[in-house]
């Protein structure tokens, strides 16, 4: 006898081929095809095609050869075994999305060598819900700040809309050493990779045909004496290491960025031999309408070092206040 389901909210607007995949892995694409082929799989009465988004609570008919042929769901990945509590880092959540303050230190992604990364441990913030939440957008390892989590593939399919089409907007701070010349500009240059893959793998501002466009607009929030600035960076575009690589290419590096800055931004003191570099707020166009506005208190490194340099770690100031496009 065929077998009804229903479409949870977990699935809402994802092609049918992809449910199937997501929940019955073991159904190959041509056995899938041609069940559609022959209208033995339906939605709310119909026959479908692989590219249909199915929508929450529609009926799907599943046919006998898939209910008789016991195809097990996928089952929920293993958690990755880890002394650090995700949970622990969460600014705000609802039924769509996660916002985590990612510490300073922990990778986003797993590459060579790393036994932890946020993506690992995502399966903690699952909860009340059958899916896995998704990664929208990185962070280097040692950049700390806000990171976007999609609860639902709907949700994670419109916040990447936003990020792409740049209706949002992403603020850094930054500690550098130095100050920059303008108190507030624009650094638009060209980024290339350079290196071996890895760690001699490295972006520099390059003139070169296949350099990508890279804009960031800054702002000096504050200064010691002429020794370190307080910068805010707003990332127009989005390429590896871009607000690092802009900041050091005006002279003034990001302290404990050895690769872009040498042994110039070496800690001195109180001032932590860590990357001075923290997404500090986002403001993005939501899945289900309306806007998020979320701000990441800093890491205990750089705290440590605003509160020995005189600057104000709970600052509101909006150090864009004449952009008229979110980005």
């Amino acid at each position: 006898m065929p077998e009804m389901r229903t479409v949870a909210e977990d699935d809402d607007g994802i092609r049918l081929d992809r449910w199937f995949r997501r929940h019955y892995p073991g159904l190959t694409h041509a056995r899938l095809e041609k069940l559609l082929r022959k209208g033995e799989i339906r939605l709310d009465g119909k026959r479908a095609k692989a590219a249909d988004r199915i929508l929450a609570g529609q009926a799907m008919r599943l046919p006998p050869q898939i209910v008789h042929a016991k195809v097990e769901e996928r089952p929920k990945p293993a958690p990755v075994r880890t002394s650090r509590r995700l949970e622990d880092a969460i600014l705000y959540m609802d039924k769509h999305l996660i916002v985590l303050n990612k510490p300073s230190g922990l990778a986003t992604q797993g590459g060579s060598g790393l036994k932890e990364h946020v993506d690992g441990m995502l399966d903690q913030l699952s909860f009340e819900k059958t899916s896995r939440p998704k990664l929208v957008h990185r962070l280097d390892r040692d950049t700390s700040g806000v990171l976007l989590v999609a609860r639902t593939a709907q949700a994670a399919a419109g916040l990447s809309r936003a990020l792409v089409s740049r209706d949002a907007s992403k603020v850094y701070w930054a500690l550098v050493k130095g100050v920059p010349k303008q108190k507030h500009g624009i650094v638009k240059a060209a980024l290339a990779k350079e290196g071996v893959r890895g760690k001699d793998e490295r972006m520099t501002v390059s003139q070169d045909e296949e350099a990508k466009f890279a804009l960031t607009e800054y702002a000096v929030m504050g200064q010691a004496g002429q020794e370190y600035a307080w910068v805010a960076a707003r990332p127009v575009t989005g390429r590896t290491h871009q607000i690092r690589v802009h900041l050091a290419s005006l002279g003034t590096p990001i302290m404990g960025d050895f690769k872009y800055g040498g042994a110039d931004v070496k800690g001195k003191g109180a001032i932590a031999d860590k990357l001075h570099l923290h997404a500090r707020s986002i403001d993005i166009a939501r899945p289900d309408g309306g806007r998020l506005q979320v701000i990441a208190p800093l890491p205990p490194h750089m705290a440590k070092s605003w509160d020995l340099l005189g600057f104000d770690a709970d600052d509101k100031r909006d150090p864009f206040p004449a952009k008229k496009k979110r980005t």
